[in-house]
């Protein structure tokens, strides 16, 4: 291991997280690099750490603690060593394994487009993780805030993230269109405008399937009992349609006794409740209209019931199913809706790239938005933690901003380590602080009679309020 990065000695009285078969390694004083992040990242990091420490103490009585390592990227990174993200930040991350990291700013003029996004692909962070969830006192725009419990699992690398675009009036879009009009789409009705800009956006088995595979086993493990495949395989039949598919044959094929699908269920279902129920019989009931349907249809729809009763009744059938946890899917726009309507249906959303985008922050905003908002990348071995609001610089360094993002970001990383009493008390005191009406200006302007306290203050709260928490046993 190497005695420094970015020239600051590694803590000596620190040990490193290992990973092998699939599972960390986590000693009891793990060296964890952090970024403070910039713009109002200063102020974040400050008050949040001391959040963190004070949990771990309370919690494990100096029987654990974290040994904290500053490594650099974005405006600190630029001015120390003239680059935006140093590779010794990332050699870093690949030494420790897990980091924490405020929020950066978006380099202006070229070269990186994104240093999160950066980060993301240089580690294969494959999987962006969203946990939203409602404390109380929160305000919320809607009626039933606290219906809201969900984690998104979001594809981080491909979709639009890996999309190729050619601008309108270029030449190299000419030609791209001419092909496809020519060649691609010759002999259709379906013809692409001269005029156009043209994007490609790549959606492969390898994306999606690790992605849902780090979906359900999160949901295995945590007891929650579904995961919701989020598409619009309704239109785009071979990329999010591909994604519905190819998420339930991982599925099936991965965890076959241990899940059941929502159609498999209905199928299942009308042979319990009338077992004398032909093929023929069962498959009008999950496919209504099938009179008006073609010969060719019905005759799949007959193949697919006959398939899952001789291939599941026997484990999963006489109500067996009930027991199973649940894959299911919805179209994209439709999970807008239900998240506000009935929210509490959903636990576990696995979604493409652009889709997770907008359903996390439209989450979000039902429990107190970006500023509360925690999150992280996650690969095969790695994971970065992180706050998932910007810099916001005309507020830095005024000791005003809320932390709730980098603490609950903090959170996660404990209960990503097992350290799941310190996450415990961190949400315990967090959520106190809040219904006592201790809150940040951006909570303060929207709950009557509250108090308005700066950053640090809040954290000094958190921190007095895990006093109450009980603990289970260490």
């Amino acid at each position: 291991m190497p005695v420094s990065y970015n020239g600051v000695a590694v803590p000596s009285n620190g040990a490193r997280i290992t990973y092998s078969g699939g599972r960390y390694q986590v000693p009891d004083n793990p060296v964890i690099p952090f970024i403070e992040g910039d713009g109002t990242g200063r102020d974040i990091w400050r008050a949040s750490s001391r959040v963190f420490d004070s949990a771990v103490e309370r919690a494990y009585k100096g029987k654990r603690r974290v040994v904290w390592y500053e490594i650099f990227a974005g405006e600190k990174a630029k001015a120390k060593f003239d680059t935006w993200l140093p590779d010794d930040t990332v050699n870093a991350i690949r030494e420790f394994r897990v980091a924490i990291k405020g929020p950066l700013t978006t380099p202006v003029g070229g070269g990186i487009r994104s240093l999160n996004v950066a980060l993301r692909q240089i580690l294969d962070l494959y999987a962006c993780v969203r946990p939203v969830k409602y404390y109380k006192g929160t305000p919320s725009p809607v009626r039933h805030p606290e219906r809201m419990d969900v984690v998104i699992y979001r594809e981080n690398t491909e979709d639009v993230y890996a999309g190729i675009e050619w601008e309108q009036g270029t030449p190299e879009v000419a030609r791209l269109i001419e092909f496809l009009n020519k060649e691609m789409l010759k002999g259709g009705k379906k013809q692409i405008r001269l005029d156009s800009g043209v994007g490609i956006k790549p959606m492969s088995i390898t994306g999606t399937k690790r992605l849902v595979r780090m979906a359900i086993k999160f949901a295995l493990e945590s007891g929650r009992k579904t995961v919701t495949l989020v598409h619009k395989g309704n239109i785009q039949k071979f990329t999010e349609g591909a994604f519905r598919k190819w998420g339930y044959e991982l599925a099936t094929e991965e965890f076959r006794d241990q899940i059941v699908t929502e159609r498999e269920s209905w199928i299942l279902d009308n042979k319990d409740k009338n077992p004398s129920l032909t093929v023929e019989q069962n498959a009008a009931m999950v496919e209504p209209g099938m009179e008006f349907a073609t010969d060719e249809f019905r005759q799949s729809v007959y193949k697919e019931v006959k398939s899952v009763l001789d291939a599941i009744y026997t484990t999963h059938g006489k109500g067996a199913w009930k027991r199973k946890f649940m894959i299911n899917d919805r179209i994209a726009d439709s999970i807008f809706q239900q998240v506000v309507t009935r929210a509490d249906e959903y636990a576990v959303l696995a979604t493409p790239n652009l889709n997770g985008d907008y359903i996390s922050d439209a989450c979000a905003a039902q429990v107190g938005g970006l500023g509360i908002a925690p999150g992280a990348n996650i690969g095969d071995g790695y994971a970065i933690f992180e706050a998932t609001h910007g810099t916001a610089p005309k507020y830095a360094d005024r000791d005003v901003i809320n932390p709730g993002s980098v603490i609950l970001s903090g959170v996660m990383m404990f209960r990503f380590l097992g350290w799941n009493e310190a996450a415990d008390l961190i949400e315990s005191g967090l959520e106190r602080t809040i219904e006592q009406k201790k809150v940040t200006y951006d909570f303060h302007r929207l709950m009557e009679g509250a108090s308005k306290v700066s950053t640090s203050e809040f954290a000094d709260f958190i921190i007095e309020n895990m006093g109450s928490a009980r603990l289970a046993a260490v």
